[in-house]
């Protein structure tokens, strides 16, 4: 538990991945299965294949940002502000309001 705090988690990026394709598997899988049964329940059963796809999307979002090693807001601020300067594009906001978050 501690070890997961401190951001030290391991291979937890893995689950994330295999959620998201195992997500994703299942949504395909019904998608292409079609409609089946009484036509009151087909809101219920669109709405079921569509909360897989946004699952698939949220996990493989959640694998992504742990395998780059970003953990924390600060850490995506920094991303988006070397990627901007690698660009050649001015800074958004400054340092100071940064160091204020």
């Amino acid at each position: 538990m501690e070890a997961e705090e401190s951001g030290g988690g391991g291979g937890t990026h893995w689950w994330w991945a295999l959620a998201s394709a195992a997500q994703l598997g299942c949504g395909i899988w019904s998608f292409r299965k079609g409609y089946a049964g009484d036509s009151c329940l087909m809101p219920i059963k669109a709405f079921g294949v569509a909360s897989l796809f946004v699952g698939s999307a949220a996990s493989a979002s959640a694998a992504f940002l742990q395998a780059s090693g970003i953990h924390k807001v600060e850490d995506l601020i920094d991303v988006g502000a070397n990627i901007r300067t690698r660009l050649g594009i001015r800074p958004r906001i400054s340092e100071r309001k940064i160091d204020d978050l």
